[in-house]
């Protein structure tokens, strides 16, 4: 309880820095009704939030309906008061990203003006209270459902997310995960995916253990690289602090002092679920991942993502998420793809 409370204490006073922070780099002034003048005092990050050829103000601009004018150091909006608020908000959001993070990426632009983010203090700095620092990048919640989510991989033993593709199951499992490694709060991350037949034929590949599940889990090991860098994370595997082991292979294990990952845990049956989970030992957490719409298996009713999900859902200790195409961070393509295919499953039954 002590532990929490601090924990609660630090996010204020990081909130309450990062709002002085963002105070001395901009300047808000109300022109009239439908006009804003927005003064950004740092070059570097106002070449960011601007973007090359003024695109990232373009995007602003028709994600908002506002109307912008650059420049020098100045952004004028013209809209109405929910247009121009949006701006003025968007825009605190990408100065506190950078002053957080360093960076301001292009899907900063649209998640800057999301309305599934909580509001407050007009800056959105609560949206990072889940921030995940990792050498090469920080990483932010996206949505509310990822926030939530993160703040159940770092809280809960057992947490189990289901959604569509391109929500972050995955990338900020692994994101958790090794912080936790790197911060020496467990002693291992072991990765685990079944094969596309629910992992019971790895015999037919070539090669070892590592070399015959790694095409199955080529989407860990981006992850890995893309936010530790390949030499550290090769060492970690070399090491064995980073495992990867096929689902098949957990059978009769405890694990201790670990965190366990299983991907694509919609290719799992319910039996392969319940014996995963029921491997957590002492100071370990263990994550499930999958999309129930996306099963491999011949027999799509045997998969036992959801299965599992309703079973569980009672134990107050596991973390349940569901993420829908509302919350997905790739090309924003996808969720309109996510939400067509829903649609027509919807009307078909």
């Amino acid at each position: 309880m002590e532990l929490f409370r601090l924990m609660k204490k630090e996010i204020l006073q990081l909130k309450m820095s990062e709002i002085s922070k963002l105070e001395q780099k901009l300047i808000i002034k109300k022109i009239d009704k439908e006009t804003l003048n927005i003064q950004i005092l740092d070059n570097n990050i106002l070449s960011l939030i601007v973007g090359e050829f003024n695109e990232n103000l373009k995007k602003l601009e028709k994600l908002t309906k506002a109307t912008l004018f650059f420049r020098g150091n100045s952004i004028t909006v013209k809209g109405n008061t929910e247009s121009t608020s949006t701006v003025s908000n968007a825009i605190r959001f990408l100065i506190n990203k950078y002053l957080l993070t360093n960076s301001i990426e292009k899907s900063d632009i649209i998640l800057s003006v999301n309305k599934n983010l909580d509001s407050d203090n007009h800056s959105n700095v609560q949206s990072f209270a889940q921030l995940i620092k990792t050498p090469r990048k920080s990483v932010i919640a996206r949505s509310k459902r990822q926030s939530e989510y993160i703040k159940a991989l770092r809280e809960n033993d057992i947490t189990i997310a289901l959604g569509p593709a391109g929500t972050g199951k995955s990338f900020l499992a692994v994101s958790v995960a090794i912080t936790m490694l790197m911060e020496k709060k467990v002693e291992r991350v072991i990765l685990s995916r079944p094969a596309v037949e629910a992992g019971e034929k790895l015999g037919f590949l070539p090669g070892d253990m590592k070399e015959k599940v790694d095409p199955y889990l080529r989407p860990l090991y981006d992850a890995l690289y893309e936010l530790f860098g390949f030499e550290k994370i090769d060492k970690k595997i070399e090491s064995g602090e980073i495992e990867i082991a096929p689902l098949a292979f957990m059978r009769g294990r405890t694990l201790k002092n670990c965190f366990a990952i299983l991907d694509e845990a919609q290719n799992a049956t319910a039996t392969q679920i319940k014996m995963f989970l029921t491997r957590i030992g002492e100071n370990s957490k263990l994550v499930v991942n999958g999309d129930p719409s996306q099963v491999d298996l011949i027999n799509k009713n045997h998969s036992g993502l959801t299965k599992s999900k309703n079973i569980l859902s009672q134990i107050e200790e596991i973390k349940i998420i569901e993420f829908d195409h509302t919350d997905v961070v790739r090309h924003p393509l996808v969720s309109k793809i996510i939400k067509a295919y829903q649609k027509k499953a919807d009307d078909q039954s």
